[in-house]
């Protein structure tokens, strides 16, 4: 099978190559899964450059790169509760190739119907939607979104907008690809146009309600002036930190506020799916599903176009997910 693989922790694009691999062989509750899609995320980067915590490191020789996807199962054990031909997400291993070995624990079944570059996405969907949850905007109140054009973003917009809550998002400049407003914003912020008071054109955009939650992606002096806009007890989720630059608040500001500071981690980092779960995905499957529900694509590559896959991921901004598809 064809798979992209490195041999040395460092920068994606020097040490990724394309490979000629045998099909993995499944040990006890373990599936064989033939991939149909597989989302390339800055986060896949941070494991070829061996900066994840502990188990998420890199075995050597030729580790398969890639932590996301989706596809068929093929093959399963004597006890497994997956019958083939179901198609599954996972965020695991060894994603950017044909084939992958997943302990069926990990497993996320889909609706057959889904959309291979909805599936192949599903990580970002669930980020988006807990997110959302955590959160704790209410119905016919507003959130913020910062990194408006990022997947991530889009996906918690439209999330937001199904259970009634406002979104005001900031981009750095608007993307034509990205229709936010058709996405659950009723407001978009350019920062390259908007040079005033945050506090006061938020005051403005809803009307004095103010703002309970921020969805922070980015970091640096935005992430301080929204903080600082919050309604009494409002949330900031923090997701990423796009920018290179710091903040500066007062205790006060958290204070005096009863401002809640959360980070967030993808749930289904280092442990599977719990049984619990599934009442809760299948909700968030319910709303993603939905053909209205937009999911920007940037590009669908071939294996051996992996360079320009890797290439576009790590210096494009906004404008969808670029992914390995392999139907």
């Amino acid at each position: 099978m064809k798979a992209v693989v490195f041999d040395q922790v460092g920068d994606p694009e020097q040490v990724l190559y394309l490979a000629d691999l045998p099909v993995p062989r499944i040990s006890k509750n373990e599936v064989l899964v033939k991939m149909v899609a597989a989302s390339i995320n800055p986060g896949d980067f941070l494991f070829i450059r061996n900066l994840y915590p502990d188990p998420k490191k890199p075995a050597f020789p030729a580790q398969v790169g890639g932590n996301h996807g989706a596809g068929i199962i093929v093959e399963t054990g004597p006890d497994s509760s997956l019958a083939p031909g179901a198609l599954v997400a996972f965020s695991y291993y060894n994603t950017w190739a044909e084939y992958a070995t997943v302990p069926e624990e990990w497993l996320i079944p889909l609706p057959d119907l889904l959309a291979p570059e909805k599936a192949g996405q599903l990580v970002n969907a669930i980020t988006a939607y807990d997110l959302v949850e955590m959160s704790g905007v209410r119905e016919t109140d507003w959130l913020v979104i910062t990194a408006g054009n990022a997947a991530v973003s889009t996906m918690a917009a439209q999330f937001a907008s199904a259970k009634g809550i406002n979104v005001i998002t900031f981009v750095r400049s608007r993307n034509p690809a990205i229709p936010l407003e058709k996405m659950g914003c009723a407001a978009v912020i350019e920062l390259t146009a908007f040079d005033g008071d945050t506090r006061k054109i938020i005051g403005e955009i809803t009307g004095g309600q103010g703002i309970s939650g921020v969805i922070d992606n980015v970091g640096g002096p935005l992430t301080a002036a929204l903080i600082r806009s919050l309604n009494f007890g409002g949330k900031v989720i923090i997701n990423g930190g796009m920018s290179d630059e710091n903040y500066n608040l007062h205790n006060f500001d958290i204070l005096l506020n009863g401002v809640q500071i959360t980070p967030y981690v993808y749930r289904y980092f280092f442990a599977p799916p719990a049984r619990g779960d599934k009442a809760y995905l299948d909700k968030m499957l319910a709303v993603y599903s939905r053909k209205d529900f937009i999911v920007p694509v940037a590009g669908l590559h071939a294996l051996s176009g992996f360079r320009k896959a890797v290439h576009s991921t790590l210096y494009q901004s906004g404008g969808g997910k670029h992914l390995f598809s392999f139907t």
